[in-house]
């Protein structure tokens, strides 16, 4: 089975393109999915935060993910303690599914990430397809989104890797400028490649 990476920064679309890539048969694991799951109660993920990032939890144990991100987002060192317990955990449970997916057949499956070019995991993959968009879009979309202001949007997209960088080991670029017809065309081509090529 071929495994490709999907990323984009931050209110690029790029989970817009994984629904669509999943609506079209190519299964889909997402690192987002995958990271709340790991940090549910009673998962040793969970006891690691809590102990290094006081006052992350809420009442009933649950992750105040809000919070954890606000410490995150504004200090490269707290984020880099956050990697480290987390994306283990997210890499074991990554390869168990895609073994899954592997076993049952699919000749292509795509893994769904933001930090696919800063861990250099595109190395490892088959092909990599990076979703563009306009900063003002991808602001607009955040605030829209997750009801940021500004001043957070432009926090936010100014952590992450430039999206000219990752494009710059990309196997394919979807353009996401915002028109429906436009992005599912795109898509529709990189089906047709992907299959093509497994």
């Amino acid at each position: 089975m071929r495994i490709w990476g999907l990323t984009g920064n931050i209110g690029s679309g790029k989970s817009t393109v994984g629904r669509l890539l999943a609506a079209r048969g190519i299964p889909v694991v997402d690192a987002d999915q995958v990271a709340r799951e790991v940090v549910e109660p009673g998962r040793p993920a969970l006891s690691e935060i809590s102990a290094r990032f006081a006052g992350v939890l809420r009442p009933d144990g649950t992750l105040d993910r809000k919070a954890l991100a606000g410490r995150v987002f504004v200090d490269a060192t707290e984020r880099t303690a956050l990697e480290h317990i987390l994306h283990p955990r997210i890499a074991q449970e990554v390869a168990s599914r895609m073994a899954a997916l592997a076993e049952a057949g699919h000749a292509a499956a795509v893994y769904e990430a933001a930090l696919i070019v800063e861990n250099g995991l595109q190395r490892g993959l088959d092909g990599l397809i990076v979703v563009t968009a306009p900063e003002e879009a991808r602001i607009a979309r955040l605030r829209l989104r997750d009801r940021m202001s500004e001043e957070e949007a432009r926090a936010r997209i100014a952590a992450q890797l430039p999206e000219t960088e990752k494009a710059k080991e990309a196997t394919v670029v979807i353009e996401n400028r915002g028109a429906e017809a436009e992005l599912s065309a795109q898509v529709d081509r990189l089906v047709e490649r992907m299959l093509e090529e497994a």
